[in-house]
Parts: structure tokens; sequence; C-alpha cells
């Protein structure tokens, strides 16, 4: 079964940190462009998660984990908020995930 994570973040720029995420992670794991943003997906030792990054209209950056796998769906958020956490370290851009 697919578990989740989701984070929202407030900053005021969601569109350049998505895509500086993405070509920054995109050196190590397969990034999509999709409708809504970047999609970043890795193998973490045979188990796959992904990570969705999106915008809202309130300059808001959604990011939302899925896995099938509770290791590798904890390591993507890992790696994709504390990535974030550092690139909006002036901002003091903190990230939060929910189940």
């Amino acid at each position: 079964m697919t578990q989740t994570r989701t984070a929202l973040v407030s900053t005021d720029a969601p569109a350049r940190y998505a895509k500086q995420l993405a070509s920054h992670l995109g050196r190590k794991m397969t990034v999509e462009e999709t409708a809504q943003g970047p999609r970043l997906t890795m193998d973490f030792d045979g188990q796959v998660a992904s990570c969705q990054l999106d915008t809202t209209a309130n300059g808001t950056l959604r990011m939302r984990a899925a896995s099938d796998s509770e290791a590798a769906l904890e390591r993507m958020a890992q790696v994709v908020g504390s990535h974030l956490e550092r690139f909006g370290a002036k901002a003091e851009l903190r990230v939060s995930w929910t189940a």
C-alpha cells in the first residue's frame, strides 16, 4: 500500500525553490516535468520513492512524497527536506512532513 507524506512550505519564491530542488537533485534522481511541477523519483536500495513538487496560488511550495516502503518514504522526505532547508537557510525555511 502506498504511503504518503506532505510538507507545505511558505516562501516568497516557491517556483524558484522547486526548480532549484529539481535541478540539484536531478544529478542523483530521475526528474520528470509534470503539469503540476517536477516529480523526483529515486530507488533507495530496491525501494522506489517519489516526491511531487508544486506551488499554490498563496506562495506555498507543496511537496508530496510517496512510496510503498516506509524506509524509502522517510529517506525521500529527509533528502528533499534537508536540501530545501539548506537552499532556504537565509529565508529560514523549515520543512515539516505530515502523514
